[in-house]
């Protein structure tokens, strides 16, 4: 039985891994930082003081960890408010989901940046409980913020299925003890082993409908 879905938000609903980089790397080389080809895949899942401490500590940047995250968070939310990169598909599969079951969102990005995305495409209603990664402890691939999810929702993690397409995502909602359906990222795809954590893997958000949910409930779950 499956009560609640819980999609991510970078990656899956918004094409958005770019826009974070592109923020972070001028932050960077703009603050006496370096910018490494792999701080991109290393800040993924990561939250908001977590990936701000890790640009001063491991890139150098000369600013508090605060002020990082404060303008990275900044230029990203203007560059939503130009054009929102929402994926194809995502409106009709959140509203499909929805029409069937509960939904929650788990996602890495700050409560400000999840609040803004969520009013720009217009699908802000159909989450009836929604916790980013600053709420919590700690980050993916910890399970927090999925754990966090089911709490707000009223569900058990066993009776929910997640929606992610990272390695840290795909993890943390694994180690919640969540049914799992994989959209492996396209410009960063996962590693094997977390994308064998998933109980389905698909390629798109088109194929993200009931009939699939259902099939999963009616299977066995991983051990």
């Amino acid at each position: 039985m499956i009560d609640a879905v819980i999609f991510d938000l970078d990656g899956v609903l918004i094409d958005s891994e770019q826009a974070w980089a592109c923020a972070r790397e001028q932050i960077a080389r703009e603050h006496g930082g370096t910018w490494s080809d792999d701080a991109t895949r290393a800040m993924m899942g990561m939250s908001s003081p977590e990936w701000s401490r890790y640009m001063r500590d491991a890139l150098g940047v000369d600013m508090a960890p605060e002020d990082i995250a404060a303008e990275v968070v900044r230029r990203l939310e203007q560059r939503y408010r130009e054009h929102l990169p929402l994926l194809a598909g995502a409106r009709e599969a959140v509203e499909a989901i929805a029409a069937r079951w509960r939904l929650g969102l788990a996602s890495s990005a700050n409560r400000s940046v999840i609040e803004l995305v969520l009013e720009l495409a217009g699908i802000g209603e159909r989450f009836a409980a929604t916790v980013s990664a600053e709420e919590v402890a700690h980050g993916k691939p910890a399970p927090d913020v999925y754990l966090e999810a089911t709490r707000r929702l009223g569900v058990q993690p066993p009776r929910c299925a997640a929606v992610e397409d990272s390695t840290n995502g795909l993890r943390a909602a694994a180690a919640a003890g969540m049914r799992l359906i994989a959209i492996p990222n396209a410009r960063f795809a996962p590693a094997e082993q977390a994308l064998g954590l998933a109980d389905a893997a698909i390629g798109s958000l088109e194929e993200l409908r009931p009939e699939l949910l259902e099939r999963l409930a009616r299977t066995r779950r991983r051990s």
